[in-house]
């Protein structure tokens, strides 16, 4: 008997020293994070894919790569009276754009955009999606609202230097909030509410004193859009329409003094010139303001074509105040390049280039803004812009624009209520801005830029 107890505690240690070395095994195999939790592991693999660093899991269900961009402007001003509201010439490091983007298992993606454009830091996308259910995407974070199709076309797609006014002063951007996408064949809607502006520290520190000091709530906003493309399996040519509506409320991303108000104003060619000749100050009062508009494009082989119009509608206390522009521009690659238009976000993406050494884009543009309207002047002006763009590889681009810009005696900065004079010469206080006394049009010049690109 005692032998047989002998020998079962000899095999219960011999067992248990068995099942301690297979879990230690099994431990030297077994990764922990900083947290001490048990993670999975998976061998990824690396490669560049247009130039851009990617790592990809061999079931292709993780995938992780870099965004990143830089443009380098330099303009030229040229044509003006002198004398009269001088712009000065310079260069800028337009955008130094630093992204991670991720796709993860289970329909789940995520993104970190940032801008150091020079040398200032502000947040751009910051995106949590999901695309779990068919044909629908929903999504979460700080991004650009999908109202325009220029304005939420990459900076690194854009065919002009710039955006055209319309969009930079009345169309809405990047803003916190949360959408819902629907995709089928030749149709595609989407909608959302947003909230305020996430960019950097001066909009930051207007929501949290407004918060703070006066308790008040941040805003709204409830944007929609509806998208048809007939041809949309057809890679070689299509046709796009479009129509969008926002509805919004003031934010308190704005100064504490200036909240209740809304002010709609923009540059008219590079960001090197600071003066916004096209202004309205800020509106006091507002309610809120709604902005639609159409848009469309067609696109055949190398050429293409595309337009949008938008109008404002600000629901003031004073008046109803109607803001509006459109523009038009076309372009064709001269080389054998073709164009392509990316159907899931309804807006051109990068063309194919016709030569090994690259391909030649001419472009031409016209464009529109009228920020006059009852007591409010906050000017009109027109552009007309030629542009060259040299597509060297997938990664590096060098654009040339010339501008000419036309605007009226009301563009010359904020449309804020001053003494002034009107078209005879007389001095008046009917008028919300200071014009020419002459009364012979507001400030006119030309404009020559360039910028080289580079995305990797």
């Amino acid at each position: 008997m005692k032998k047989l107890l002998t020998l079962s505690f000899v095999l219960a240690l011999s067992a248990l020293g068995s099942a301690w070395a297979q879990e230690a095994e099994e431990d030297a195999n077994v990764t922990y994070n900083q947290y001490g939790v048990r993670v999975d592991r998976e061998e990824l693999i690396s490669e560049q894919r247009n130039n851009i660093l990617t790592f990809e899991s061999k079931n292709k269900q993780y995938r992780l790569w870099m965004d990143n961009r830089v443009q380098v402007d330099g303009a030229t001003y040229f044509g003006k009276k002198e004398g009269y509201n001088k712009i000065g010439n310079g260069a800028s490091i337009r955008r130094a754009r630093f992204a991670i983007k991720a796709r993860l298992p289970h329909n789940w993606y995520g993104e970190v955009d940032m801008d150091m454009a020079d040398g200032k830091f502000e947040l751009k996308d910051a995106i949590i999606q999901f695309d779990g259910i068919p044909n629908v995407s929903i999504k979460a974070g700080n991004f650009k609202e999908e109202f325009s199709m220029e304005q939420t076309t990459s900076s690194r797609y854009l065919t002009f230097i710039e955006r055209p006014m319309v969009c930079k002063a009345l169309v809405p951007s990047r803003h916190l909030g949360i959408q819902v996408s629907y995709l089928l064949d030749h149709f595609r809607a989407s909608g959302g509410m947003f909230f305020q502006t996430v960019a950097g520290e001066e909009e930051l520190g207007y929501v949290q004193d407004n918060n703070k000091d006066f308790g008040r709530s941040q805003g709204y906003s409830f944007t929609g859009k509806v998208g048809w493309m007939p041809y949309a399996k057809d890679r070689s040519w299509g046709l796009y329409l479009g129509g969008k509506i926002s509805y919004r409320t003031p934010k308190t991303d704005e100064a504490p003094s200036d909240f209740g108000g809304m002010r709609f104003s923009t540059r008219n060619s590079t960001s090197i010139n600071r003066k916004k000749y096209l202004d309205t100050d800020f509106i006091p009062n507002v309610d809120h303001n709604t902005v639609y508009g159409l848009e469309g494009a067609a696109y055949y082989g190398p050429a293409r074509i595309q337009s949008e119009w938008i109008r404002n509608s600000v629901d003031a206390e004073k008046a109803m105040y109607h803001f509006s522009g459109w523009y038009v521009h076309a372009s064709c690659l001269l080389f054998g390049g073709k164009q392509r238009f990316n159907t899931a976000e309804g807006e051109f993406t990068q063309p194919s280039r016709g030569r090994k050494w690259g391909d030649l884009e001419l472009a031409l543009r016209y464009d529109y803004l009228n920020l006059n309207d009852k007591d409010v002047y906050g000017g009109a002006g027109e552009n007309f812009t030629v542009g060259l763009n040299y597509y060297i590889n997938n990664s590096v681009k060098v654009a040339l624009n010339y501008m000419y810009s036309n605007n009226d005696r009301y563009a010359n900065g904020k449309g804020k209520l001053i003494s002034g004079h009107d078209a005879n010469g007389n001095l008046t206080n009917d008028y919300t801005k200071v014009v020419d006394p002459k009364g012979k049009g507001g400030i006119n010049y030309h404009m020559l830029a360039l910028r080289f690109e580079i995305d990797f």
